[in-house]
């Protein structure tokens, strides 16, 4: 029994529906608030008042109907969904109680109701803010030390260094004794910014010139581990930077997901490979499910003792979700973006 009939659970509340599939750049006529009924859970459900959601540039991606991600695309007519946090309200028949807090899959409204399977419980007191826990950076540490295989000495390329996950794999890159990072970004601004407050020692800017002639002289000695967000141009400078058995994690793509038409590709050198014995790996989150707990427990310690930082942008109430997107995709925030709910 939830506690609508003691007035403390609303009757409707509202939710974030994607009404057609993009021809270009996002507009705000695609989303539509909508007002719906609370749902009531049934045996094995559990019913989250979501608290904080995050947006993801595939997010973008998943607005079309065929893509590559290993993701269902969003539905016309239907709310869209990503990862956020909340508490427990009512979960008959499951071992979760109320004010439980929980991650799950179902953001963009403000009441999920969620399967007790894809519930995950969340120590309240393991990260300083609850709101961390959707930080990308379990992806950041993936790349890190799955992907680039970054260990000391190394110097290391992230490119797309400004974002939720790029600004996070950084810092991880230097916990595990790089001696020199570099990050490529889109402005001058967020150049700085990867100096002076993330411990970048250097910089590379999309539109600044070439970006292979940008990295050689920020890496003269050439780069031995690199972690890629973006393809196109960056990884092409990447691998005519990389040292000999230099590894390559390829992590996101933005050059395709950000594009308008949602489709690119990159020329690859595969002569530089097989010359130089250069490992490039796609790493992907669903295939390192078990570094979750290792990174939550890496990042409390981190945020606590200082050697992390957590950069991201919030905005506040789910009608400003769209506008999150949006502006994400803009290249308009630093690190993660969130929606307070």
């Amino acid at each position: 029994m939830t506690n609508r009939t003691h007035g403390t659970l609303p009757a409707t509340h509202r939710e974030v529906r994607l009404t057609a599939r993009p021809q270009g750049p996002l507009t705000d006529d695609l989303f539509e608030v909508v007002e719906v009924p609370v749902p009531e859970p049934g045996p094995g459900q559990v019913l989250v008042r979501n608290t904080t959601m995050a947006v993801a540039a595939v997010m973008r991606t998943l607005m079309d109907e065929v893509t590559t991600v290993p993701m269902p695309s969003f539905v016309p007519g239907e709310a869209l969904y990503g990862s956020a946090v909340g508490e427990v309200v009512d979960a008959p028949g499951t071992d979760f109680a109320p004010g439980d807090l929980v991650e799950h899959r179902l953001g963009w409204r403000e009441y999920a109701l969620v399967d007790a399977a894809g519930a995950q419980r969340r120590d309240r007191d393991l990260l300083p803010d609850p709101a961390a826990y959707l930080s990308q950076g379990a992806t950041s540490y993936m790349g890190v030390v799955r992907g680039a295989e970054v260990r000391a000495g190394d110097t290391v390329f992230v490119t797309g260094a400004a974002g939720g996950v790029g600004s996070l794999a950084g810092q991880i890159a230097r916990l595990r004794g790089a001696v020199r990072v570099i990050g490529s970004t889109g402005s001058q601004r967020k150049a700085e910014y990867l100096v002076k407050e993330l411990g970048y020692d250097a910089a590379v800017v999309r539109g600044a010139g070439p970006i292979e002639e940008q990295l050689r002289a920020a890496a003269p000695d050439g780069v031995d581990a690199v972690f890629d967000n973006v393809g196109g141009e960056q990884l092409q400078a990447a691998i005519a930077l990389a040292n000999r058995g230099a590894r390559i994690a390829l992590v996101g793509a933005l050059s395709n997901q950000l594009s308008d038409s949602g489709s690119s590709t990159t020329e690859i050198d595969t002569l530089s490979l097989l010359a130089r014995s250069i490992v490039l790996r796609g790493v992907a989150l669903y295939d390192h499910l078990d570094l979750i707990p290792e990174w939550n427990e890496q990042f409390g310690r981190g945020l606590r003792d200082g050697t992390l930082t957590f950069p991201h942008a919030r905005l506040h109430g789910i009608e400003e979700a769209p506008r999150a997107l949006r502006e994400l995709i803009e290249g308009r925030h630093l690190g993660a973006v969130l929606v307070e709910l």
